[in-house]
């Protein structure tokens, strides 16, 4: 049982390739796209959020990524009037850069799941779930390979605006379009770029105020309590 535990993830996520190359490559079945590119989503939010769960995280290990959670989710709702400006980017890169790329996933996937529970629930949600998630594994990998410069998350944070909102108009697509064709995510992609410039400018003012201060305090809770240690 242990094992099926540890090894559940990873089929999940070989799931969500084999709904992308479906996808890709079976024509005859693109009339089923929006099933599949859930499918798809789901299986990689669920394969992390298991992975997480396998650590078997004690209370200590969840508390940062709540409070995170928790902060995150009431900086969007605070920020809501101002259209695609909001800290939950940056606190999830730092999540990711101080706690390691499973929890920084975990901490984006469940700030969307959050804020919306305020915001507006619907299938957009999983793929909020999804951006903001991978945003969390790219800040674990710099954690990784100890890139941790200001300026390097700086870009970073600029970057994540087009990424989240890249991942996101998977979403749009999905839901205007009878089918996939380039033309349809050209259009959907271009009309989305200002709004995404917007984003990742806004999460660059956020990490220029947040990162330091953030990461410092995570770093300094990781090495008090042990977090993460087995």
């Amino acid at each position: 049982m242990n094992r099926f535990r540890k090894l559940l993830p990873w089929l999940l996520l070989g799931a969500m390739t084999g709904c992308i190359l479906v996808l890709t490559f079976l024509p005859g079945l693109t009339q089923y796209y929006t099933l599949l590119l859930f499918g798809g989503a789901g299986c990689c939010v669920a394969a992390l959020l298991l992975a997480f769960e396998n650590h078997r995280p004690s209370a200590r290990d969840l508390m940062p990524v709540m409070v995170l959670v928790a902060t995150a989710s009431l900086g969007r709702v605070v920020f809501s009037f101002v259209p695609q400006v909001q800290p939950v980017t940056v606190l999830v890169l730092c999540a990711g850069i101080s706690l390691g790329p499973v929890q920084g996933f975990v901490t984006g996937a469940l700030s969307a799941v959050v804020s919306n529970l305020m915001l507006g629930m619907g299938p957009w949600t999983l793929w909020q779930m999804l951006g903001w998630g991978v945003i969390g594994l790219l800040g674990g990998g710099m954690k990784r390979f100890r890139l941790r410069q200001k300026w390097l998350v700086c870009v970073l944070a600029l970057i994540s605006g087009f990424l989240y909102g890249w991942i996101v108009d998977i979403w749009t697509v999905a839901f205007y379009g009878e089918g996939i064709s380039l033309e349809l995510f050209l259009t959907v992609y271009g009309a989305a770029t200002l709004f995404n410039l917007i984003h990742g400018v806004g999460n660059l003012i956020f990490a220029l105020l947040l990162y330091p201060t953030v990461c410092r305090k995570l770093d300094r809770v990781v090495v008090k309590y042990g977090l993460g240690r087995r």
